[in-house]
């Protein structure tokens, strides 16, 4: 198991390289409607807002290559917790720079990897960090249904039962323009008595909250017939599409 190994320096540059660079040059748009920092109820019922240290575990759809930059971005411009990410082994060691920012590695072919990975992301949380998991095990296409999670999620909010549970969902798209738009949801905290359950059955109940959730943000975008939510928070304005570049020119010719 690869253990992640954060370098603030190396966070510093990268952050400003994946937006700037990567991203804005790469997409058209990207907003985040919902909080990565939720509102949790406390004994009394009230909700409250979740403290920086608050264990958290991020599960989301998964169905391209960018969502890890994606999910970096979002949570570096708008949370003020810890995050770290749970990524496929031979990905990791393909991509070891992803170490720096906070990924550690999952071999889910090896039955003692996957108990080390476990218990790593089980220190984690103890710590006040929150984790990012894609229980579907692989990248998907977004419309690829049912979504079925595999079980390793479950395991570990049945070995750490105070985690919040948090279901994000990622849609992308091109609908007016030729670059992609990107839009985020994050959902309503999940709280609940994880160690009642069993890990398949936890797999299970969480796969369709985020089934239910990605059909619904798919849906509110194609009625909008556009690619972000009303609301929504840009996380970036990417550069102008080829159609916007060729407006401008046009207008500035019929001046």
């Amino acid at each position: 198991m690869i253990r992640a190994v954060k370098s603030k320096a190396f966070e510093r540059i990268f952050t400003l390289y994946n937006h700037y660079y990567l991203l804005r040059r790469r997409f058209r748009s990207f907003t985040l409607l919902g909080s990565l920092d939720p509102q949790v109820p406390d004994g009394n019922g009230r909700l409250l807002p979740t403290a920086p240290d608050q264990p958290i575990v991020y599960f989301m759809n998964h169905s391209s290559w960018w969502d890890g930059l994606l999910l970096y971005h979002a949570a570096k411009q708008t949370s003020r917790g810890d995050h770290y990410v749970m990524m496929e082994e031979r990905q990791l060691r393909q991509y070891a720079f992803f170490r720096k920012l906070g990924a550690y590695s999952i071999n889910k072919d090896s039955s003692s990897g996957v108990r080390t990975s476990l218990q790593y992301t089980n220190e984690l949380l103890a710590a006040g960090k929150r984790v990012w998991i894609f229980p579907q095990g692989e990248i998907l296409h977004q419309e690829a249904r049912p979504i079925q999670f595999r079980p390793g999620i479950g395991l570990v909010l049945r070995r750490f039962p105070q985690a919040v549970a948090v279901p994000v969902t990622l849609c992308h798209g091109m609908v007016q323009h030729d670059l992609p738009e990107i839009s985020m949801q994050a959902g309503s905290p999940i709280v609940g008595d994880w160690r009642a359950w069993k890990s398949e059955e936890i797999a299970e109940r969480l796969g369709r909250v985020l089934e239910q959730q990605l059909d619904e943000h798919r849906a509110a975008l194609i009625r909008l017939g556009q690619g972000s939510l009303p609301d929504a928070y840009p996380l970036i304005r990417g550069t102008r599409s080829t159609s916007e570049k060729y407006d401008e020119a046009r207008r500035r010719v019929n001046r």
